[in-house]
């Protein structure tokens, strides 16, 4: 009998030669862990649907911050719920607002992680929109102005990056042109430029109390069929001057992290989502998996489909688990 001249097997028959030939490494470098932010001291509320995930004070929060710095993970995400919602989400880009003052006291007590800040209106809207509303539509040109300014105060406030989530168009242009006005030249935008309409948020908006109070978002974020469309969204947040471009969800958008890595020259990021993070932890919860590999497995995928970095709520189990 003949066999083939190359044997993949050879190379796979004990640890070693697998490291040695292992295509996609993912390290705590890769991981950005996000967080959800509320008033009061002392407080760290569970999500039901969320294990292992809180709304924490900011006391809370800073402790959350140093551990994540001391297993090595660079850069986390303020989300913030606020102590009252209107229909101009005004406590969204209030100077005491609950990110502002999170981030202040981040940086006070962790200087050296990356503070990057979720720039929406949804948390702070009494409608649970991320826009301005007017009768039963979302205002894309008048919620423009109110993004950049909950920007620019968390800039204010010491955030390293902004990020926004709002999926209006013309957001990027006009918070990168009110940072470089307000001498915030140096403050990166971290864009979600191909975000879904997605029904993987669903734990997430129960962490973030940000579920809309009638319709939903099929108007501005993007219908989950679509790809094409996907490359002319981050092209124009490209051209509207994003620094890294983000992918949300990533588990059922693994082609389009991919297609968008062979497209665009600039640093990609992926959300490994509430949903993609819930299931695995139910799962997990039920004996049904083995919950560690398959974080494991799951963040490594999303890295290989091209991101750069992950935002994911295992950022500190995987953290520990790569130190091992």
């Amino acid at each position: 009998m003949l066999f083939p001249d190359y044997r993949p097997r050879r190379l796979r028959q004990n640890e070693s030669f697998r490291r040695m030939i292992r295509e996609t490494i993912l390290t705590v470098n890769d991981l950005i862990l996000p967080l959800f932010a509320i008033g009061g001291k002392g407080v760290k509320k569970p999500v039901p649907s969320m294990p292992g995930q809180f709304q924490q004070s900011i006391d809370n929060i800073v402790k959350s911050v140093k551990k994540a710095e001391s297993l090595g993970i660079p850069a986390v995400m303020l989300f913030g719920i606020p102590d009252k919602k209107d229909p101009l989400a005004t406590r969204a880009y209030a100077k005491d607002g609950i990110v502002q003052k999170a981030t202040k006291a981040i940086k006070d007590k962790v200087p050296d992680v990356v503070v990057i800040t979720d720039v929406c209106l949804c948390q702070y809207t009494d409608h649970g929109h991320c826009g301005v509303v007017d009768g039963n539509v979302i205002d894309n040109d008048a919620s423009l102005d109110l993004i950049a300014k909950t920007a620019l105060s968390h800039a204010k406030a010491g955030a390293d990056m902004v990020a926004p989530s709002d999926m209006m168009d013309g957001r990027v242009a006009e918070i990168r042109q009110t940072l470089d006005e307000n001498d915030f030249s140096n403050v990166p935008v971290m864009s979600y430029a191909a975000k879904y309409c997605s029904a993987y948020y669903g734990p997430f908006r129960q962490a973030a109390e940000s579920t809309p109070q009638f319709g939903d978002r099929r108007t501005y974020q993007m219908d989950p069929a679509n790809a094409v469309e996907a490359i002319r969204e981050v092209s124009m947040d490209v051209e509207e001057g994003a620094d890294i471009i983000m992918v949300k969800p990533a588990l059922p958008y693994l082609d389009i992290i991919c297609r968008i890595r062979d497209e665009i020259d600039l640093p990609v990021a992926a959300y490994n989502v509430s949903g993609e993070y819930a299931m695995i932890k139910a799962a997990e919860q039920k004996g049904w998996i083995d919950g560690t590999k398959v974080m494991m497995e799951t963040l490594t995928s999303i890295k290989r489909a091209g991101a750069d970095m992950i935002l994911t709520y295992f950022a500190m189990e995987a953290a520990e688990e790569l130190k091992q």
